[in-house]
């Protein structure tokens, strides 16, 4: 059985911030849930996250994960926040101990450290890493077999334990039992009155139990987050992370310095992203797709062949083979099919559009059903709000709606019907017919001499 705690109660008073430190977001996605993500690879049986400060907060955040939260209303150091668990914490297996505030760490380090502490059977582990300047970091003394014997902060470090470059990332995997059986040996006699987790260590050692280290080959993973500088640093080196990954994937990326995904995005490959791009959310875009300059897509499905350019797609969905852009906006609920075209300034909101149809340029299509073939001229609005409902306009197969067209929903345009231009349609259009609305035209000669209106 494997348990795992993630403390998640600090107020991170160094983020100078109302939000709680562990919500604040890494690649659009709070810091927290990418500690959860991990804890979901590894197939913890039971997980609890103990929090504290903004603790309704933090709950709310992550309410839709399978967690059981724990209350720290005082916070008393990292050995209480894990005492307060302890009812929580079995018998037997192991128990994995993680911070909300570490986003950078790896699925698979993770998962090889608890692999380690597991075949060596250790009382306790910790995972390390080595950095060049440990300076303020607590040092890992081992013995000559390798097993730690020690956890020295900076503070009581003396002058050999100073040169060592292994550093504690705080995270840890004990025997469950002993686990529980060191917290009830816990003292806060220290000049914080606070209850370390490091000092269970120092106990298991004492009782000449076995500690290991497993040690980090990249020593950012282990980085906590307290400020908003470290908050930026945190950004930038998970999003190199995630580019190398789809890079490695055999997606082409121009510009990585400018170009942001976020983790959970799914790209195929030979699919381009031009310097600008902003992907983030569930997306999943395809193969052989290009998305261009400071285009934004958040939570959409775009399928292969597609080409989005300068434009915003928000939870929407395009089939293969669309061209988008640029400057379109594609709202909520929009589901293009096949070889459709979204052109310059159109915007589409909550409607389908069948395969086959374009909308080139200035027009609005909103709460619509359009169907295949179908042409949206230019500065076509779907008039769709009537100030106290939304309502619904249908554009059947092969329709062709001319330029400056007003259809004021709800209203029907059935299959292989026209529109003129400039007409205002309250009323459907039967299939294979014209549908013109306008006043016919009159010239009122002298109008403009007789209203004095001619410049000199």
């Amino acid at each position: 059985m494997l348990m795992s705690i993630v403390l998640a109660a600090g107020a991170g008073t160094r983020m100078k911030s109302k939000l709680p430190k562990v919500l604040h977001r890494v690649a659009r996605v709070p810091m927290i849930e990418h500690v959860l993500d991990v804890v979901e690879h590894v197939n913890c049986d039971r997980k609890v996250v103990v929090i504290g400060h903004e603790a309704e907060k933090v709950k709310n955040a992550i309410n839709h994960r399978d967690v059981q939260f724990v209350l720290q209303s005082e916070r008393l150091g990292t050995g209480h926040a894990v005492m307060k668990s302890e009812k929580e914490i079995a018998d037997e297996g192991n128990v994995i101990v993680l911070y909300g505030d570490t986003p950078l760490i790896k699925e698979d380090s993770i998962e090889k450290f608890i692999k380690f502490h597991i075949d060596n059977n250790f009382s306790a582990s910790v995972l390390t890493t080595e950095i060049e300047n440990p300076k303020g970091y607590g040092r890992i003394v081992r013995d000559g077999s390798g097993q730690v014997v020690a956890i020295v902060e900076e503070q009581d470090t003396n002058e050999e334990q100073k040169k060592l470059m292994e550093i504690n990332s705080g995270i840890y995997c004990f025997k469950a039992r002993e686990l529980k059986e060191s917290l009830s040996k816990l003292d806060n006699k220290n000049s914080q009155g606070e209850y370390y987790l490091t000092d269970v260590i120092e106990i298991l050692n004492k009782e000449g139990k076995k500690v290991g280290a497993f040690k980090v080959e990249d020593y950012t993973e282990i980085m906590g987050v307290n400020s908003l500088s470290q908050l930026a640093d945190a950004e930038k080196m998970m999003r190199n992370r995630i580019l190398r990954d789809l890079m490695d994937r055999g997606v082409a990326i121009i510009d990585p310095n400018n170009t942001y995904v976020g983790k959970r995005v799914e790209i195929g490959r030979d699919t381009v992203l031009y310097p600008g791009s902003f992907i983030m959310g569930d997306t999943k875009i395809g193969e052989d797709c290009i998305i261009g300059l400071n285009t934004r897509i958040e939570d959409s499905i775009i399928k292969d062949n597609v080409e989005i350019i300068n434009s915003t797609v928000l939870q929407s969905t395009i089939d293969s083979n669309s061209k988008i852009g640029p400057y379109a906006y594609l709202r909520p609920n929009s589901h293009l099919g096949k070889n459709v075209k979204i052109g310059d300034f159109v915007e589409v909101k909550n409607s389908k559009i069948g395969d086959n149809s374009k909308a080139s340029h200035l027009s609005y299509i909103g709460d619509g059903e359009v169907g295949e073939n179908v042409n949206i001229g230019c500065g076509v609005v779907f008039v769709n709000y009537n100030g106290v409902n939304k309502n619904k306009t249908i554009v059947e197969d092969n329709a062709f709606i001319g330029c400056n067209v007003n259809l004021i929903a709800p209203v029907t345009i059935e299959k292989d019907a026209y529109v003129a231009a400039g007409s205002t349609i309250t009323k459907k259009v039967p299939k294979e017919s014209l549908g013109v609305a306008r006043i016919k035209q009159s010239n009122k000669e002298g109008w403009v001499r007789r209203k004095g209106l001619i410049k000199k």
